[in-house]
């Protein structure tokens, strides 16, 4: 999933960051007492520290491993300092100190990712060792996403500060992929699918969003979000180990923005007349079948969060497997203190059906049901 970075938050909100794991099956805010670790699934509250403010906080999926960044507020608490933390015994594991602020943390079983302003740091996550350190150019906001599967590790970062160009780096092989040039403004938000496939990008201008083949950096899909500027607060793709099933965006509009990558990929010649002398890539940014939008999902303006957690799918003939329709659950941490769950039902004439599944204010539940993990 990709977010603006938790250190750009604005200091009105009452949640400072807000992040899922790897898994979506857990999420973590930070909040000027402290962080919380909540399940998604039942969003119940595991654990909280109330030690002061916090701009970083990221799970290590559903371990007791943190690592989370202070806001400045408190002298130990330094935007500078990452703490890697246990939640089991709740001390610091490892500490590491940098010049400049920490602007976003990521990590998967096997390496830690810090980045700053203009450097990039990779280290090695059972030793802490550093391995690598990528120059970059100005990321004030510390945008960044990281692909968690092993086989298909991959950072990316932004490589212009005038275009919507993307740095592609494996992790593992610790060397540069590709750089892709995705938009003509500046980048807003970048994510890479959990296996390493595809990766999507927003610019600041935020009407298009596309979608990279990793392995060869070609463009496989553009959507159109809307004709107006929007600010693009985060993407998920759906959770899928193979083709990414669907690909969801919110926005600074307040609406949530679905786009059905996997019935895009059944339906990719349209039977209309734009679809038949229109190029693939350009006909899908005008074709409106494929996206659904669920206006004032989330309040207008307010920094928000949004995953994928899972893709139901019912399949008409097990020897065909023909899709005729699919389920999705999403779910979105808003920055003025809410959870909400939606699930999108679309069936093959791509008639959506929209619910409500789960809402509570994440600042009230009650902290005695807190546990340690």
């Amino acid at each position: 999933m990709a977010y603006q970075s938790s250190s750009s938050s604005s200091s009105s909100y009452p949640i400072l960051c807000a992040s899922f794991n790897q898994d979506a099956s857990c999420f973590v805010i930070g909040t000027r007492d402290g962080f919380k670790v909540f399940d998604t699934n039942t969003g119940r509250l595991c654990y909280e520290r109330a030690i002061g403010a916090f701009i970083i906080v990221e799970m290590l999926f559903s371990s007791s491993l943190l690592a989370i960044v202070g806001a400045g507020e408190q002298p130990s608490l330094s935007p500078r300092r990452l703490c890697l933390f246990n939640t089991k015994t709740g001390t610091a594991l490892r500490e590491l100190n940098f010049l400049t602020s920490i602007l976003a943390v990521r990590m998967n079983k096997k390496r830690l990712l810090v980045v700053l302003q203009d450097k990039t740091y990779v280290y090695d996550l059972n030793t802490v060792k550093i391995l690598d350190s990528i120059d970059t150019v100005p990321n004030l906001k510390g945008l960044c996403a990281f692909s968690p599967s092993l086989d298909s590790c991959f950072l990316a970062l932004p490589a212009s500060t005038v275009k919507g160009s993307v740095l592609l780096y494996n992790v593992m092989e610790l060397q540069s992929h590709c750089e892709i040039d995705a938009h003509r403004a500046p980048l807003a938000a970048v994510v890479l699918s959990s296996n390493g496939t595809y990766i999507a990008t927003a610019s600041e201008q935020g009407t298009i969003i596309r979608v990279h083949l990793v392995s060869d950096a070609t463009k496989s899909y553009s959507f159109r979000r809307g004709t107006y500027p929007s600010n693009i607060f985060s993407l998920s793709f759906g959770p899928s180990m193979q083709l990414p099933d669907i690909l969801v965006a919110t926005s600074s509009s307040g609406s949530l923005h679905v786009f059905s990558m996997g019935f895009a990929i059944n339906q990719r010649k349209s039977s209309s007349i734009l679809g038949s002398i229109i190029p693939d890539s350009v006909a899908d940014a005008l074709d409106p079948t494929h996206h659904q939008v669920l206006q004032c999902a989330v309040t207008a303006g307010v920094k928000s969060n949004s995953v994928i957690r899972k893709v139901d799918k019912v399949v008409a003939d097990t020897s065909t497997s023909e899709i005729v329709s699919c389920k999705a659950t999403i779910s979105i941490i808003t920055y003025n203190g809410y959870f909400q769950e939606y699930s999108l039902s679309i069936n093959q004439q791509n008639d959506p059906v929209w619910a409500l599944e789960h809402e509570f204010n994440l600042l009230r539940v009650i902290s005695d049901n807190a546990i340690s993990l």
